[in-house]
């Protein structure tokens, strides 16, 4: 008997094992695959980076989320523990033990301008912080074995720290920089940031403070500086020889001796990683040349190389991720001879963990909620790599992917809604939409052009503003006659039309004007599209260019179908177009002509572009609007270009939004196969203005842009103009636009925060604007309204809902004005008269939508409303949650049109809307009477 007990008690044990394993292995963090070479986790959270932290017991995982939440992790995959710090970004991470009790602590560089310092069970010890200028980088030197903490950031400062956390010490790098700035650049000269701030020993264990100055995120590599620690230089700077800025700096021990190395961020193009000897600094940077694999390292794109050593028998290699690729170059450092093993996925990350020799990869690009753990020294991990699978939100991306595919293929219209209006992709056609039963989306065949017209065939030698005479395009040849350009691009034209780039920010004039009216000739009514990317000319000089080229083009062909895709960059669409040069466009005189998009790679402000451009056309100033997907959209700061996305979902909602809201108009690099399906099946609804009822009825009108708003928010590349003093007093309606801010928090009195619901300065492609969109508009009515303008009011293009109920205020981009013009109101303390009255406006609404998601809602019938929520995050996706709050509309009926859903409407104040990770919803409301 006794044994019988004994033998179901042990039963009843493996029993309650087996359960307890199968629980944990569904618990969030523990191994999804595990290999001798290769193991990969689900930790739930989308990882930026990765580090190691040693304790007593070996070492365990640090990882940084792209919402800033420090997290602890062990190598079997477990969360020991979570603290969210400041709820923004970590820029840098370093752990090593300040406290000499032999276990390390963790130390975070935050975009809110402070370091913490965490212990090893992740509890807060200690904060610095000295301004809001964003922490960059942070590490641990020791002079004479006693330890400090040094960081650095955006204000251009070093600052040693007790190990306590108070100030020892600050270096200033205008005190010993070599970084200049280009001629005519309105930024601090001879200063820089720390790009990166490292430790490295001399042979005797003396250690020296190596800091990476850059002052230009694109243009420049920087220099780098050697500093006895607490002292001087101990050489002279020597600038990097990578001809491109710097992403990833590591102090690897080669053959006993501390050199550093040195990966770009930047186009495959311009790819490489460069190594110096800090204590022969005059010695020849050896390079290893990525470009010149190019076609072997996959597709063109945006990535960060990241160098390492690993040990491959009696000596070693480099081991460099690069996107999708492991580079595993010799000691020669011969590229020719390296070998290439590629997977499916970049990653944010890369970290070797010196007491394991392990290498850890932080999640996936395409919002990956995934670590990968290698061990190199098992013969099985390069083909593990290879297979590499991203458990956890990327599958999920995939699944609810193919669950809509599924859905799509039974979508059927609803009677109610009118067929759909064309949408214009302007590019060939990338997917079987044969099926379509509606003109929609319509393929415009885009040529591209690397030689254009010979200025001598059209005497540009002749044009009297010497700026534009002389400028030219690098990347572009000019040797064409006028024929010869016909004869390339009329060829491509089919009958939809053509798109091809007229010019340039760095030289509009590809072509003569003559040259692009025989073009749109030869359409004979067909579509010309020429597109513009990167005008950004503030200068009087541009209005040259204006007068000579662009409304020539456009009074030539407003009545031919001609349109001027003018793709600009940063706060044109909210800022630039309302200089008076630019006044013909806001007129409306050229509406069917004009196209206003954008090239938002480096901007930080696209809730406000996106309000902008809506803004323009809802006043009827033009009569559609466009959007762009690129892989380097996903680019919020280019000194770390993780900009190498194999999953096209964050482009798909981007897309989504923008069609949702109007768009017709897509200039796409990048192409999501379903975009061009959701609109062929009707799936989709692309609202006409007089639909969309998602509109706030308070609007921000712009009028002369003040001068330094303008200078703000287009000097996105130098990062050395952060000023507190100026900060402090100054207060602007739209702020931190400049490089100085990548992540950092936004003001309490911007416009991005209390309208569109941004925390932060970066990939705001999907704002919340939970209570309407709040359009950025020319001024209607008062002393700043152009009486001459054939647009028309707002008003007569919006729903006839908004006919009563608009107000408008009035804004440089610094201060609000009385409508007089003879008052004007400091941002931070009128801020809040605007955003009650949006509060109020969103009572007159419909219906408004909490939570983190885009939305949109477009009237489809007397009794019908189109409801778009969309997941808000652009490369962090999740499942949501979101609240849709009815005002003066009762629903009878609210069903999701693709998986048929229907949501229960007996609160409607509170109605709560479900979207899976990475997806959105296209929902029917039927509402008891007419809007």
């Amino acid at each position: 008997m006794k044994k019988s007990n004994s033998l179901l008690s042990q039963l009843i044990l493996v029993h309650f094992l087996i359960i307890a394993c199968l629980l944990y292995a569904k618990s969030p963090g523990v191994t999804i695959k595990k290999s001798l070479g290769l193991q990969s986790f689900d930790v739930n959270y989308t990882i930026s980076k990765v580090r190691t932290a040693e304790t007593a017991n070996g070492s365990f995982i640090v990882a940084s989320s792209y919402e800033g939440i420090l997290l602890g992790i062990g190598y079997d995959g477990t969360i020991l523990w979570e603290n969210t710090l400041s709820g923004f970004m970590n820029h840098d991470v370093w752990c090593e033990d300040i406290t000499g009790d032999g276990v390390d602590e963790i130390l975070a560089a935050n975009a809110d301008g402070a370091v913490y310092c965490l212990d090893n069970k992740g509890s807060l010890m200690w904060k610095f912080k000295q301004n809001d200028a964003p922490m960059y980088s942070v590490c641990v030197v020791r002079k004479n074995g006693v330890p400090y903490v040094v960081c650095g950031g955006y204000d251009n400062n070093i600052y040693y720290l007790n190990s306590n956390g108070t100030l020892k010490q600050t270096l200033t790098s205008s005190s010993y920089s070599v970084n200049s700035v280009f001629p005519g650049i309105n930024a601090p000269d001879i200063t820089h940031i720390a790009n990166f701030i490292r430790k490295i020993k001399k042979n005797d264990g003396t250690e020296l403070m190596v800091v990476l100055g850059a002052n230009n995120s694109m243009q420049s590599p920087g220099y780098v500086y050697v500093f006895d620690v607490l002292g001087g230089l101990v050489t002279p700077a020597v600038k990097i020889g990578t001809g491109k800025p710097v992403g990833d700096m590591r102090i690897c021990n080669i053959n006993g001796i501390d050199e550093i190395l040195l990966g770009t961020s930047t186009h495959v193009n311009d790819a490489s990683v460069v190594k110096i000897d800090p204590f022969n600094l005059k010695e020849k940077q050896p390079k290893i040349d990525i470009s010149s694999i190019r076609k072997e390292v996959g597709a063109p794109g945006y990535r960060v190389s990241q160098p390492e050593i690993i040990q491959n028998g009696s000596g070693f290699q480099y081991f460099i991720l690069h996107g999708p690729n492991i580079l595993l170059v010799p000691e020669n450092m011969n590229i020719d001879e390296t070998e290439i093993l590629k997977c499916s996925y970049s990653f944010n990350d890369i970290w070797k963990d010196q007491v394991t020799g392990k290498i850890i990869l932080a999640s996936n690009q395409s919002g990956g909620s995934d670590i990968h753990i290698i061990d190199t020294t098992n013969p099985n991990w390069k083909s593990e790599f290879v297979k590499l699978k991203s458990p956890g939100k990327t599958q999920s991306l995939l699944d609810n992917t193919a669950v809509v595919n599924k859905e799509m293929s039974n979508f059927k219209k609803p009677d109610w809604e009118r067929n759909p209006i064309p949408v214009y992709l302007l590019h060939e056609n990338s997917t079987d939409i044969s099926t379509s039963k509606y003109n929609s989306p319509v393929f415009i065949p885009q040529v591209f052009m690397p030689r254009v017209q010979d200025g001598a065939t059209w005497q540009r030698d002749t044009m009297s503003n010497e700026v534009y005479r002389k400028k030219r395009d690098k990347r572009h040849k000019y040797i064409l006659s006028e024929q010869e350009v016909l004869n390339m691009i009329l060829p491509k034209m089919d009958k939809n039309g053509i798109a091809y780039w007229g010019g340039h920010g760095n030289d509009p004039y590809f072509y003569s004007k003559e040259c692009s009216e025989k073009v749109v000739d030869a359409a004979a009514g067909r579509h010309t599209v020429l597109i513009y990317p990167e005008l950004q000319d503030n200068t009087s000089n541009f209005d040259f260019v204006l007068k000579d080229l662009i409304y020539p083009l456009a009074t030539y062909g407003k009545d031919k179908n001609l349109k001027l895709f003018i793709r600009s960059k940063n706060i044109f669409w909210q800022g630039s177009v309302y200089l008076p040069m630019w006044s013909r466009l806001l007129s409306g005189e050229f509406a069917r002509v004009f196209v206003p998009s954008m090239e938002e790679t480096s901007d930080k402000t696209m809730e406000l572009s996106i309000a902008g451009r809506m803004g323009i056309w809802a006043s009827g100033a033009v009569d559609s609007w466009g959007s762009r997907a690129v892989p380097d959209n996903a680019s919020y700061d280019r000194l770390r270009q993780n900009s190498d996305q194999p999953l096209d979902n964050h482009f798909l909602r981007q897309l989504i939004y923008a069609a949702a809201n109007g768009a017709q108009y897509f200039d796409n690099f990048t192409k999501p196969n379903l975009f061009a399906q959701l609109l062929a099946k009707g799936v989709l609804y692309v609202p006409k203005r007089s639909e969309i009822v998602s509109i706030s009825p308070v609007h921000l009108s712009m009028i002369n842009p003040d001068e330094h708003y303008l200078e703000d928010g287009s000097e996105v590349k130098w990062l050395t103009k952060f000023n507190q003093k100026y900060e402090d007093e100054n207060h602007f309606v739209f702020s931190r636009m400049n490089g100085s801010w990548p992540g950092a928090p936004i003001n309490e009195w911007d416009f991005s925060r209390y309208a569109a619901g941004a925390k932060e300065r970066r990939l705001n492609f999907l704002p919340s604007y939970k209570n309407g969109m709040v359009l950025i508009t020319p001024p209607q009515k008062g002393v700043f309204a152009d009486k001459k303008a054939v647009r028309g009011a707002l008003t007569y293009y919006l729903n006839p809902i908004y006919k009563n109920i608009m107000k408008e205020y009035y804004t440089d981009g610094k201060y609000y004005y009385s409508a007089d013009g003879k008052q004007k109101f400091d941002a931070k303390l009128y801020y809040k008269t605007i955003e009650n009255d949006i509060e109020e406006g969103a009572n007159k609404l419909p219906l408004t939508v909490t939570g983190d998601v885009a939305w949109v809602v477009a009237q489809t019938s007397t009794t019908h409303l189109r409801l778009t929520i969309i997941d808000g995050g652009y490369i962090n996706p999740s499942d949501k949650n979101a609240t849709v709050i009815f005002h003066t509309v009762q629903p009878i009926k609210m069903t999701d049109l693709l998986d048929g859903k229907s949501f229960d409407i007996s609160n409607s104040t509170n109605v709560k809307v479900d979207i899976s990770c990475g997806m959105f919803r296209f929902i029917d409301i039927e509402m008891k009477s007419p809007l």
